[in-house]
C-alpha cells in the first residue's frame, strides 16, 4: 500500500499536502506556476484522491506522509494539510514549514476562537455526508470568481471523489487534534498566509501566529489563497 505521489520540477525540494476531501490536483496551477524554482511533490492523502485508506489517526496518516518527504524540504499545507504539516515539522528534520489558511487547532473550543465555528464545521461535515460532490463543487465556486480555474477544480473534485472512510477519519483528525504546543516548538523558519474573506479560518489568528515568531501574510482571498496571482511562496 502506497500513497500516490509524484514529483516534477528541479530545484530544492517543496511538498504540498491538500485539505480535507480534494486531492493534490488542486495544487496544478501552483505546480505549474514553481516548478522551474523547486522539485514539487504533491500527495493525495489517505483516502484521498488516488491514494488507498490509512485507517487511523493522524500519527498514522502522517507516517504515510513522512515517507514521501524527501530531505530538506519545505513543506506547505493548507487548511487538513497544514495541520498535518505542523504534525509532521513537529516530527522530522524540514526546511521551512509555511502554513496556507491553516490553524492548529481547525475548530473552535472554549479557549480558541481561531477556528472554524463548531456549528459551521458541523453543518459542512453533514453535507459531504449527503453529497461530498456537490458540497465541495458549492464550496470552491464560493472561493473564486475565475470560471476556469472553477472548472478545472470542479473536474478534480468529480474525478476523484475521497472514500467515506477517509472523510470520517478527516473529520476526526480536525475535531480532535490541538497541536498548538508542537507548533511553537517547532524551530524552523514559519511562515503563514492568510486570507482575508476566509470563513473557516479567520485571518485575526495572524496576531496569534506572530506571538509564535511566525511571519504572516493576509491576502484578499477566501480560504483557497493560493489561487491569487498574489500569492508567493
Amino acid at each position: 500500500m502506497m500513497l500516490w505521489h509524484r514529483t516534477i520540477g528541479k530545484g530544492q525540494n517543496l511538498v504540498l499536502l491538500h485539505g480535507w476531501a480534494f486531492n493534490s490536483d488542486i495544487f496544478i496551477e501552483l505546480v505549474d506556476k514553481y516548478k522551474n524554482d523547486y522539485c514539487i511533490t504533491v500527495i493525495d492523502l489517505p483516502g484521498h484522491g488516488r491514494s488507498p485508506d490509512v485507517e487511523g489517526d493522524i500519527e498514522d496518516w502522517c507516517n504515510e506522509i513522512i515517507r514521501f518527504i524527501p530531505e530538506k524540504s519545505i513543506l506547505l499545507g493548507w487548511s487538513l494539510g497544514g495541520l498535518l504539516s505542523i504534525f509532521i515539522a513537529h516530527q522530522v528534520k524540514i526546511k521551512e514549514l509555511i502554513l496556507v489558511a491553516a490553524s492548529p487547532c481547525l475548530v473552535n473550543n472554549d479557549n480558541w476562537d481561531f477556528g472554524i465555528r463548531r456549528e459551521v464545521f458541523d453543518q459542512f461535515a453533514e453535507n459531504l455526508k449527503v453529497d461530498s460532490t456537490k458540497a465541495l463543487k458549492r464550496f470552491v465556486s464560493l472561493q473564486s470568481k475565475n470560471k476556469s480555474q472553477i472548472q478545472e477544480l470542479h473536474h478534480s473534485i468529480q474525478k476523484y471523489p475521497a472514500s467515506h472512510s477517509a472523510l470520517n477519519d478527516g473529520i476526526e483528525i480536525i475535531t480532535q487534534s490541538d497541536l498548538r504546543a508542537e507548533f511553537r516548538d517547532i524551530n524552523i523558519p514559519k511562515k503563514c498566509i492568510l486570507g482575508k474573506l476566509d470563513t473557516l479560518v479567520p485571518a485575526k489568528i495572524q496576531h496569534w501566529y506572530s506571538d509564535a515568531e511566525t511571519k504572516t501574510q493576509v491576502l484578499k482571498s477566501g480560504h483557497l489563497p493560493f489561487l491569487e496571482n498574489s500569492f508567493h511562496i
